[in-house]
């Protein structure tokens, strides 16, 4: 993927496009192997846009790479118009970055936060960075992340025993990094990721075993196997998926939740799934580095 900085009018599509701050991705090409490696590159040059408070995104690209462009339309982008060039006509895909269509993929990785829950919920270290990548932190190694579905994709899977009754589609999540080392909470938890809600369902939700399985599987960290050993021995099952919306550049350790953003507890406290105050949460979100753009009020 080639990721280019416009800023003036774009005449060489039909209609025109005019001055703006923009990014175009003038390549775009992966070899499909049914990894959703596609969808690690379209967030990858979604965070350089955000980054670069470009108001528009877009791409040009033939019609005969179908797979392509529903992806692109299913994550917002517009078809817009057309380009003519020697090797023919091309389509004009192109994303707002400032507007809000009330859909939660069409407005990725935009959060309409107005009237929304907001939590907390803690992940293990074993899973987090394979489900967060962008989320990786200072003391771990690379060679953790590997080209599966679960790393690469927008869309997460999760699994938890934890009472999620509160959530609904639509709410925001903070993920928590628990700590690695037992009893270091304190200084080794962390607040990683911001997430929105597109699903929330309970065991009793799904037909049977297999339905969970299939639901859940292929954008999860876990395999058939261990969800099927959940299944058989959990009541208590939940499973969220959600959108990976962005990384926090700085990490706040747990004794700064505290202390300075008012978190209930102290470093003994279990954190698995915690409400929290819109005040909180824009406080938090905003010392954590996250883009003033990516959360609509």
């Amino acid at each position: 993927m080639h990721l280019k900085l416009e800023e003036g009018e774009v005449a060489d599509i039909d209609p025109k496009l005019p001055p703006a701050k923009r990014i175009k991705i003038s390549t775009f090409k992966v070899d499909a192997h049914g990894t959703r490696v596609g969808q690690r590159l379209l967030k990858i040059a979604l965070d350089n846009a955000v980054a670069a408070k470009a108001s528009e995104l877009y791409v040009t690209v033939f019609t005969k790479y179908n797979p392509l462009i529903e992806m692109l339309e299913e994550f917002g982008f517009l078809k817009m118009g057309h380009k003519r060039t020697q090797n023919g006509e091309e389509l004009v895909l192109i994303k707002n970055l400032q507007k809000l269509a009330g859909d939660l993929r069409k407005d990725y990785p935009l959060i309409a936060a107005k009237g929304k829950s907001k939590f907390i919920l803690s992940i293990r270290p074993e899973w987090h960075t394979q489900l967060f990548p962008d989320s990786i932190l200072e003391n771990e190694t690379y060679d953790i992340l590997k080209d599966v579905s679960h790393t690469n994709s927008i869309e997460k899977t999760y699994v938890c025993f934890m009472d999620l009754s509160e959530l609904r589609k639509g709410d925001i999540l903070l993920i928590y990094r628990t700590s690695d080392i037992p009893g270091r909470a304190w200084y080794r938890s962390v607040v990683t990721s911001l997430c929105t809600v597109e699903e929330v369902r309970r065991k009793q939700d799904f037909a049977d075993r297999a339905e969970y399985i299939r639901y859940t599987e292929t954008f999860s960290v876990f395999d058939a196997k261990e969800l099927a050993g959940w299944w058989n021995s959990k009541k208590n099952l939940y499973v969220v998926k959600m959108l990976y919306n962005a990384a926090f550049s700085r990490r706040l350790i747990r004794k700064d939740l505290i202390e300075k953003f008012g978190l209930p507890g102290d470093e003994s406290t279990y954190w698995g799934f915690l409400r929290i105050a819109d005040d909180q949460f824009k406080n938090v979100v905003r010392a954590g580095g996250i883009d003033d753009s990516l959360i609509v009020s």
